[in-house]
């Protein structure tokens, strides 16, 4: 249940890009204020996320994942109905991401709170995965509802999902057991005990990295693509740049699941630092492959685009397992903080790499 409620609340993460020509249109927009708007959402989220993911630690995770997905669907509707320029779409886009940030954490935290502690890493594994899935699902979602019946459409749509969602958590998650709440000794946002805590700290860390490097390639695979096909004056056929990056996020749904498995079964710090390794060899090849040919660049992006998801909940269910029972939402708090760092630093060096030879083409 509260996969397929994550699922619900994804559909929003793309919709505005999937609308964005005919917003541009519409509101007049310049390159800047269509990136700034598209900025507002993580900036949302960034500043939530820290208040509410810890908050789980001493109020009932479903209380604060309604009031995620009333903020989702609050922005949502907000957008489709009141939007007029760039700072009003900016500040509703900015509260939906507010809304994410009181849904994906919260809904992972209220999820093991009523589970045992043999089945967490299993759980996280799948909760994630549907987080790609979504992801994936966003943006044609968003894109059909939008050519059908119009921009307005789409952000209703999403804010229909959301609430959906809400619903869906209001009626089936039972609500937290007292012995799960209050136990931290410390005021909100208080995260020393976590940076205190070396072993969660370590996987959180190795998270940020893997984001680094995850959405550094995710932003710039299509320039990359782009690049190689016409270097060689491909015709790529179904397998255009566009198509293989919509890939890329729907092979890591069952890639993340496996790689859980796989640390269940040989050892977590063993496969997470084999995987990692293994990703690093397949990005410095994949830099060399779009000199040969557009397909090998394509299939080295199927390779990565397999390997580097496969450490992804171990990581998480790492940071998770080795959290203190009282401090597992400052826990969650500090790795969404530091992995969407990591998300937000990866493409910048990464275009000094691509995006250059992109242009040159």
């Amino acid at each position: 249940m509260m996969c397929v409620a994550q699922l619900l609340t994804m559909l929003s993460l793309s919709v505005y890009a999937a609308q964005l020509p005919e917003l541009s249109r519409i509101f007049g927009l310049s390159n800047t204020q269509a990136g700034w708007i598209g900025a507002a959402y993580f900036a949302g989220y960034t500043l939530t996320v820290p208040v509410l993911v810890s908050l789980t630690d001493r109020i009932d995770p479903k209380r604060v994942y309604m009031l995620g997905s009333a903020l989702l669907v609050l922005g949502c509707l907000l957008f489709a109905t009141q939007a007029q320029g760039a700072w009003s779409a900016a500040l509703f886009h900015a509260i939906a991401g507010a809304g994410l940030a009181g849904t994906y954490m919260p809904g992972l935290k209220g999820l093991v709170d009523h589970m045992d502690d043999a089945y967490h890493s299993r759980a996280v594994a799948y909760y994630t995965a549907s987080f790609g899935l979504g992801a994936g699902a966003s943006y044609p979602f968003s894109a059909y509802l939008g050519d059908s019946l119009g921009w307005q459409a789409a952000f209703v749509g999403t804010a229909v999902s959301a609430a959906l969602a809400g619903v869906l958590v209001c009626l089936l998650l039972p609500a937290a057991r007292p012995e799960a709440l209050n136990i931290a000794s410390t005021r909100l946002l208080d995260f020393r005990p976590v940076l205190r805590n070396r072993a969660a700290l370590a996987y959180t860390m190795g998270y940020a990295m893997h984001c680094w490097e995850l959405f550094g390639m995710r932003t710039w695979v299509v320039a990359y693509l782009v690049y190689a096909e016409r270097l060689h004056g491909a015709a790529p056929g179904l397998l255009s740049p566009a198509i293989v990056a919509a890939l890329l996020t729907f092979i890591g749904v069952p890639a993340s699941i496996i790689g859980n498995e796989w640390s269940m079964r040989f050892g977590r710090l063993r496969v997470i630092c084999l995987i990692m390794t293994a990703s690093a060899v397949v990005c410095g090849v994949m830099g060399f492959a779009a000199e040969i040919s557009y397909w090998a660049a394509v299939i080295m992006c199927l390779i990565h685009g397999i390997v580097v998801i496969l450490d992804s909940a171990s990581l998480t269910a790492g940071a998770l397992g080795n959290a203190d029972p009282g401090y597992r939402g400052a826990t969650m708090a500090v790795h969404a903080m530091l992995g969407f760092g990591g998300a937000t630093i990866g493409p910048l060096p990464s275009a000094g790499c691509w995006i250059s030879p992109a242009a040159r083409a």
